[in-house]
């Protein structure tokens, strides 16, 4: 297959680079040269922008682009309508964050989306993240029809993952100690490693695939205790972890999802965060390497960052002490 990836050097779309080569397709990349270039010497690049150059990708036929780097409605219409008779497929990496909330447990690809509030930003503002996904999706839905594919991960890890909400756990595990836990063990989260999502995207586009699947994991219930222990069992490191309840969380400003990464409260309004369905995903092909193979590749990537590397998520080791301080009463 000829593929075009729009992004493609960063992260997903990196791991999408190398999921198409593993399988024998020609793959174009499409971006603004600016992360990570020159990563893919062997394949062809397209240096623009989707704003102005899409002039650049005419004349050209793909049998599917993939559009890992879609965040402003406004530049997704642009490259959907200019690809319209470029692409036979277009796929769009969305997010679960697209639907209006998380209280149901089991929520399927049916569940209410999120609207745009009534003045909508175009910037790359987190809070309408998840609202901006889903009116990218419809854009492609309604120019694409059958010919789209909506992809929509949950938090997605492993190695080269920019933000640290998962690395930040490997790597304070590893270094031992009393390690600060949020609320319970048995607090559920879901997340899927990039590889696993990259080789299900180019699987489905193989298979001319369209429609949506919520794209996260594992096949089973996985909880916060599972994986700070699987942590501890392949750092091989002393760490003993100190849980905190939500009141002591909150009465100390801890902030999920960026102080706590990977977890958020296992409570009625974000019961169904982490309890995903995904079984349409699992039916068509999804599967997942085992946790203890993706918490060793982030250790090991990890390892290759600066030592002066900036934390993106995560607390710092003073914060950290002083809460464990007022844990213990101090």
């Amino acid at each position: 297959m000829r593929i075009l990836i729009i992004g493609g050097t960063r992260f997903v779309g990196r791991h999408l680079v190398e999921a198409a080569l593993g399988h024998g397709h020609e793959v174009t990349l499409f971006n603004r040269g600016k992360s990570n270039p020159g990563l893919f010497p062997q394949v062809e690049t397209i240096v623009g922008d989707r704003e102005k150059d899409l002039d650049k990708l005419k004349g050209r036929i793909w049998d599917t682009t993939v559009d890992v780097v879609g965040y402003v409605p406004r530049l997704v219409r642009l490259s959907a309508q200019s690809l319209e008779g470029s692409v036979s497929r277009y796929v769009f990496v969305s997010s679960i964050s697209a639907y209006a909330d998380f209280k149901k447990i089991g929520m399927d690809e049916s569940y209410l989306l999120a609207k745009m509030p009534d003045e909508p930003s175009e910037e790359n503002d987190p809070e309408t993240y998840g609202p901006r996904k889903a009116v990218c999706e419809q854009i492609v839905q309604n120019i694409y029809g059958e010919r789209a594919l909506i992809i929509r991960p949950g938090l997605v890890v492993g190695p080269h993952d920019p933000t640290d909400r998962f690395t930040y756990w490997p790597v304070r595990v590893r270094r031992g100690g009393e390690v600060l836990a949020p609320q319970k063990p048995e607090a559920a989260i879901q997340i899927i490693d990039a590889r696993d999502l990259a080789e299900f995207i180019i699987k489905l586009t193989e298979e001319n695939a369209s429609g949506t699947y919520n794209a996260t994991g594992p096949n089973y219930e996985l909880t916060i205790g599972r994986l700070l222990e699987v942590c501890k069992q392949v750092s091989g490191g002393d760490a003993n972890f100190k849980w905190a309840n939500l009141e002591f969380l909150n009465q100390n400003q801890v902030q999920a999802w960026s102080d706590m990464p990977v977890w958020v409260p296992d409570e009625e309004e974000t019961a169904g965060f982490a309890r995903v369905d995904i079984s349409r995903a699992i039916a068509a092909g999804l599967r997942f390497r085992p946790l203890e193979e993706t918490v060793r590749d982030t250790l090991e990537w990890a390892k290759t960052r600066p030592a002066d590397h900036e934390w993106r998520a995560g607390l710092t080791a003073k914060r950290e002490a002083q809460l464990l301080a007022a844990l213990h009463g101090e």
